[in-house]
């Protein structure tokens, strides 16, 4: 008598990875995950980014299997995951790039000297205060700023109210404009400018 295949079919695939079985995620893993990094790769040009970003979707996968619906196949269901991440990544980045040049752009006004020791000291210390945040507050505030992603895309994912989300980045940045005035390391004004890299 032959032997049944361990995964005939997404559907079936589906079925175990809802159930949490590990041996349908390390098969899934193994199918996909090289390639999607691949794909990561061609949007990002950058495979240590690509690998990150791959492994968080299988994070977020595994965190969310009992939601896994799949509309066409798991290959595009993988891939416009990674797609998504890759796209709301170049999106921040972009964004921050427009801010660097508007601060740069700024710092030939002579009320503003900007050197760019200063402003790397300052990333510096707005990184630093964004790892003390309370745990939830900071995994909220990197979701938003960092990953892109929306308020409602936050809340749906974390099991929070939306309401619940704005408050903890309305908390995050209250806490980084205290700390950076208190550091003192640029004119408020400037330092008001460098917070809208995450906003």
């Amino acid at each position: 008598m032959s032997k049944t295949p361990l995964i005939p079919d997404d559907i079936t695939l589906a079925a175990r990875l809802k159930r949490g079985e590990e041996i349908a995620f390390r098969y899934l893993f193994d199918k996909y995950y090289h390639r999607l990094v691949v794909f990561a790769n061609r949007l990002l040009s950058d495979f240590d980014l690509s690998r990150s970003i791959v492994q968080d979707v299988f994070v977020m996968l595994y965190d969310k299997k009992t939601e896994i619906t799949i509309h066409t196949s798991l290959n595009a269901m993988m891939h416009q995951m990674v797609r998504n991440r890759c796209l709301n990544y170049i999106k921040r980045d972009k964004m921050k790039r427009e801010h660097h040049q508007q601060i740069f752009l700024q710092s030939n006004d002579s009320e503003l000297p900007v050197q760019s020791l200063e402003y790397e000291e300052l990333e510096k210390a707005i990184n630093e205060v964004v790892e003390d945040l309370p745990a939830q507050c900071q995994r909220i505030f990197k979701l938003s700023r960092f990953e892109g992603q929306t308020n409602q895309e936050i809340a749906d994912s974390l099991n929070l109210s939306k309401r619940t989300v704005e408050t903890q980045i309305s908390n995050a940045l209250k806490r980084l404009r205290v700390e950076l005035r208190q550091r003192d390391l640029l004119p408020p004004i400037l330092t008001i400018l460098c917070l809208f890299l995450f906003v």
